[in-house]
């Protein structure tokens, strides 16, 4: 624990992005002690997730409707990203008590307001007006993190950080999708678009929550062999043939849900022209672009298309639940310096990551 003389401030390294689509750089500042219902957690690992890519460049492709930027949504620069947090507990405020000192902690940072109906209902993710750790406020691209409140810290005494970190993005994203989407009757198919940090996850939750008929789809063979470990039926390399085809070969007309991790055209088209009628698709990935489609096929089709973005707390809580019963099988974490984050972004950029990159302070 920290000594905070009166007056004084610990020092933190971060890794700051400190211009729109340049590497990071690494920083120097003081922390505070933390107050009221404030927490300061020593980070022991941060996941990369893709998303940070987009982050990095400063902005999302909205296709014909040009770019959704960074800048325009609150995101000030210098910041210290980094959405995906564990660490320990080595200080808190007198109004932190749902924590204790030297806890192991996983940071939920998907905050909402705090005051609307989403929020009051535990549905951080519909919030309108969220203050994200990580892109509105200082991240786990560090070696600490001040927290404004205990809230949203989920215990995770005697797990591995660097293993549960990624849930906090990619484990409870595709967790919230795999719950609206619903169960699957006897017989019916999931397919997981995209087997990367998000995907893979997808498979082991799927798995974990009892969907019996997974197939993969991606366009790399060493990724989809490790989605066959992680617990796919199926697998299906979409470069091959028609895609849309061999999805409907393998499930044998009967594809009823779709969640697309990639969130792309490409995979767009793919879900809509694979569902069978009354098909649900379910999208988490921001790849980015435009989705057409004949309307017609909504009515005639009874498709569902929805959108489904990141996770909520309770969710986050339920996750580690699974993780602590066995049932959750772990995906791939390769462990990385965080002096090495400039690599890693250019090694998850170039489809070079299999599963989780994770960082570990130097």
């Amino acid at each position: 624990m920290p000594n905070f003389e009166e007056g004084k401030m610990i020092e933190c390294t971060s890794y700051d992005l400190t211009e729109w689509g340049q590497p990071f750089k690494k920083c120097t500042k003081q922390i505070s002690e933390p107050s009221g219902t404030q927490v300061l957690v020593k980070v022991t690992a941060a996941g990369l997730c893709h998303s940070d890519l987009h982050i990095k460049k400063g902005y999302m492709d909205l296709g014909e409707r040009g770019q959704l930027r960074f800048a325009d949504r609150g995101a000030k620069l210098p910041m210290t990203f980094g959405h995906e947090i564990a660490g320990e507990v080595i200080a808190k405020g007198e109004e932190a008590t749902n924590v204790h000192i030297g806890q192991s902690v996983l940071v939920f940072p998907w905050i909402g307001c705090g005051s609307c109906l989403a929020c009051e209902e535990l549905r951080e993710s519909d919030c309108a007006n969220m203050q994200i750790v990580g892109l509105k406020k200082d991240g786990g691209f560090a070696t600490h993190v001040l927290l404004d409140t205990d809230q949203f810290l989920v215990d995770i005494d005697g797990l591995d950080p660097t293993e549960m970190v990624p849930h906090a993005c990619s484990g409870v994203t595709v967790y919230n999708a795999l719950i609206k989407l619903g169960e699957l009757r006897p017989g019916q198919w999931l397919a997981i678009l995209g087997a990367g940090g998000l995907g893979l996850n997808a498979v082991a939750i799927a798995s974990a929550l009892g969907f019996q008929n997974i197939v993969v789809v991606d366009i790399d063979d060493q990724k989809l062999a490790v989605a066959k470990e992680m617990g796919a039926t199926q697998v299906l390399n979409s470069q091959r043939g028609v895609a849309a085809d061999g999805l409907r070969n393998i499930t044998s007309g009967m594809l009823y849900g779709v969640v697309d991790t990639f969130g792309g055209e490409s995979t767009a088209q793919l879900a809509i022209n694979a569902l069978a009628k009354a098909g649900r698709y379910l999208i988490v990935g921001q790849a980015g672009g435009d989705f057409t489609m004949p309307i017609v096929w909504l009515p005639q089709r009874a498709m569902t298309v929805r959108g489904s973005h990141v996770g909520n707390s309770p969710q986050l809580r339920q996750i580690i639940d699974l993780v602590r019963s066995g049932k959750l099988k772990q995906m791939p974490i390769d462990r990385r310096s965080l002096s090495t984050i400039n690599e890693a972004m250019t090694d998850l950029a170039a489809g070079n990551v299999t599963g989780r990159i994770v960082f570990q302070p130097d």
